[in-house]
């Protein structure tokens, strides 16, 4: 039987014990990790914590809705074993009328097919040595490196959260008008928070004058490291700092991890670039759906 509790309701033991369990582990689902980037959620829960499905949701016109938090690349359904996944949408359909989300890439569902849309994210496998997975990047990969050596890049781990922060804000956040002064500050507790649990890294990359010129964040669970964000400066985009913040993540998670989650974008051009490290393309599934009264309709589209 499928119950919703609300997030005071949880056993916050049983659900993250479900989570950690799960086939679909990720970092995304933990209770502390939605504590900070949600406004409000609770979860679909299947008997006693044998699988979970949180719904991050808003009330507008007093109407609650399920949508997608900022700072959360997927979610979906999480199980120890593959469960029917349908009741969970079932359930969630009747609660909510208007409904946004990602699941994971081990989702599936064989109901609801006008309300899924196939979304992709590139990974690399890191089971090759590192000299073995940079034989596979494209060549303007490789010449982006020699730049950045002609330019006396630097690596700097363990770099201030307020610095990527700025950086991005400056430059990747001119151009999405839609993250908001507060979304930084939720983002900055989040990184203190994951930095704190041993759940993510800062890696920045500074030139010869010992300015930033890239920085990313990296959440590391369950052998994968993922960027969850990233920028450069967009002053100086010609002098391989990109590709050499990536290049340094690989080359550091390679002996230790399995999998490098790129995190995903629907751009064309972020995903072909992603796709020239030698990456891979994993599919996932995004709902969307909407069965509100006409008349309120617009309020969502």
């Amino acid at each position: 039987m499928i119950t919703r509790v609300s997030r005071k309701e949880l056993d916050i033991e049983k659900y993250n014990t479900c989570i950690t369990n799960a086939l679909q582990t990720n970092v995304f689902g933990y209770s502390w990790y939605l504590d900070e980037v949600c406004t409000n959620w609770d979860v679909l829960v299947l008997n006693d914590y044998e699988a979970v499905m949180p719904i991050p949701w808003r009330k507008k016109y007093f109407l609650k809705y399920v949508y997608i938090p900022l700072w959360l690349i997927e979610l979906g359904i999480y199980s120890p074993e593959v469960e029917d996944e349908n009741e969970f949408l079932i359930e969630l359909f009747d609660d909510f009328k208007f409904i946004e989300t990602k699941t994971n890439t081990h989702n599936s569902f064989s109901m609801f097919h006008n309300s899924q849309k196939d979304y992709q994210r590139q990974v690399l496998y890191l089971k090759e040595a590192y000299k073995t997975l940079f034989y596979g990047y494209r060549k303007d990969r490789k010449k982006d490196l020699k730049r950045a050596a002609k330019n006396d890049l630097t690596e700097r781990w363990n770099d201030k959260p307020e610095k990527l922060i700025t950086l991005f804000k400056t430059n990747v956040g001119k151009r999405v008008r839609k993250i908001k002064e507060e979304d930084y500050d939720v983002l900055l507790r989040l990184m203190n928070v994951c930095i704190e649990k041993r759940k993510g890294e800062i890696l920045s990359v500074y030139n010869g004058n010992n300015e930033i010129v890239a920085s990313g964040f990296f959440l590391k669970h369950a052998k994968k490291a993922t960027i969850l964000v990233s920028s450069t400066d967009f002053k100086n985009r010609k002098n391989g700092a990109n590709t050499f913040l990536i290049n340094s993540a690989i080359y550091k998670y390679q002996p230790n991890f399995e999998v490098f989650d790129f995190g995903g974008s629907v751009m064309k051009s972020i995903a072909t670039y992603f796709l020239s490290f030698g990456a891979t393309t994993e599919k996932y599934i995004y709902l969307k759906h909407n069965n509100l009264p006409k008349l309120l309709r617009f309020f969502k589209k």
